[in-house]
């Protein structure tokens, strides 16, 4: 039987990072123990690959190039988890068991990230995610082990849920990946909806992955009368919900689409002409200010010749900050124990271009602000990839789920 393609790059990607052990001499050896490997493990070809994929891997490499030679090798291996938590899981352990991979990155797809964080934690590795949303990452599920970089389904909730309640959007419907990512989003959404007096009538969950046609889903959606259709989904599925809406003429009947979390690369996909007028949060957006203009410059063209999304800027935010944290309690020690190089990342301020300045807390949640955006019309863009007027911004104290509340059992009562 011929293997698909994801098959294969999962296969071969991790097959390209394996030692040769029989072969190995006194002098590899001793470079292996002053080598920090990052392995980056995502959807390289499937509904996430723009906004993850092959781009966070060279985000990974801009920051090992800025990060220079401080007295240590840093080496990148990569793989697709195809979106299965069983996948991902194979892979984490087989590069930690076999290949020595110090810290894994980016892990987009909430169910595949909770079982990664597992392993890391199970192994005293380092997970660093930048791709997930599920805000157990640094809740019910946090780990020692973990960090969460980007962003997560608290702060769309609050931030994208919020504002379109106080405009007026105070009945719901769900459309709703059926995952993890996608039950938290609509669970964290939903709450915000009924703090501030607004009801939810309604959701349907959508197969994850491999839903094309949401015709029926809008058609539930509309017929729930409600004022906003939230669509707790992301990527490709996005895509095709906002797509098919406009082909129902949702806009046309006075009800108002809430992409609750939407990339850069996914307006790209949309267009201006569809994608004009809905309200998302990013955390990142390239032509934010000078220094994030900067950044998008130095890492260049990107698969695909499109522009860094957050989860980009996260795996490169946060792959700086960990070396700098291993150059600071040394290599030997931060490959003997992720716990504790996560210790010390946490006692570090955060500072880059990508984010400016900020901080991470004791439950492993990276904190810096997040920005309401509206996605421009045709004729307000004054050129390719403008696309985002900013509307709003959550300072990084308010922007994500108070510390207390998380019921992370890292934080002592």
């Amino acid at each position: 039987m011929a293997l698909d393609r994801r098959r294969l790059l999962t296969i071969s990607a991790a097959a390209a990072v394996a030692p040769s052990l029989g072969a190995m001499t006194a002098s590899s050896a001793r470079a292996q123990g002053t080598t920090i490997k990052i392995g980056v493990l995502n959807d390289q070809s499937g509904t996430y690959r723009d906004l993850s994929g092959p781009g966070s891997v060279q985000a990974v490499r801009q920051a090992i190039s800025e990060f220079g030679n401080k007295g240590f090798n840093v080496e990148v291996v990569f793989a697709d988890h195809q979106n299965k938590p069983d996948v991902g899981a194979t892979v984490a352990r087989q590069w930690i068991d076999r290949d020595g991979v110090d810290v894994i990155m980016d892990v987009p797809t909430s169910s595949v990230a909770l079982a990664v964080a597992a392993i890391c934690k199970e192994k005293n590795k380092v997970f660093i995610n930048s791709g997930a949303g599920a805000a157990e990452l640094t809740g019910s599920q946090c780990s020692p082990n973990t960090i969460h970089w980007t962003y997560d389904t608290w702060m769309l909730a609050k931030s994208t849920g919020g504002a379109m309640v106080k405009a007026g959007g105070d009945s719901w419907f769900f459309i709703t990946a059926d995952y993890a990512f996608g039950h938290a989003l609509e669970r964290d959404t939903g709450n915000f909806v009924k703090a501030q007096n607004g009801k939810v009538l309604g959701q349907v969950r959508t197969p994850f992955p491999g839903t094309t046609d949401f015709s029926s889903y809008l058609l539930q959606a509309q017929q729930s009368r409600a004022k906003v259709i939230g669509l707790a989904n992301a990527g490709a599925d996005t895509i095709n919900c906002v797509k098919q809406a406009a082909e129902f003429g949702v806009a046309r009947r006075g009800v108002k689409l809430a992409g609750l979390l939407i990339f850069i690369t996914d307006v790209h996909s949309l267009g201006l002409q569809t994608a004009q007028g809905l309200n998302l949060t990013e955390t990142f957006y390239w032509d934010l200010n000078d220094k994030t203009r900067a950044l998008t410059n130095r890492i260049g063209a990107m698969p695909g010749n499109i522009k860094p999304t957050m989860v980009h800027a996260g795996c490169y935010s946060g792959a700086l900050h960990y070396l700098k944290a291993v150059a600071d309690m040394g290599v030997a020690a931060a490959k003997a124990s992720g716990m504790a190089a996560v210790e010390r990342m946490k006692a570090m301020p955060t500072s880059d271009d990508a984010f400016g300045e900020g901080s991470i807390r004791a439950d492993g949640r990276k904190l810096h602000p997040a920005y309401l955006f509206e996605v421009k019309s045709p004729s307000e863009s004054k050129g390719p990839w403008d696309y985002y007027k900013q509307v709003g911004t959550t300072p990084a104290n308010e922007a994500f789920r108070p510390l207390a509340e998380g019921g992370c059992a890292l934080i002592r009562t």
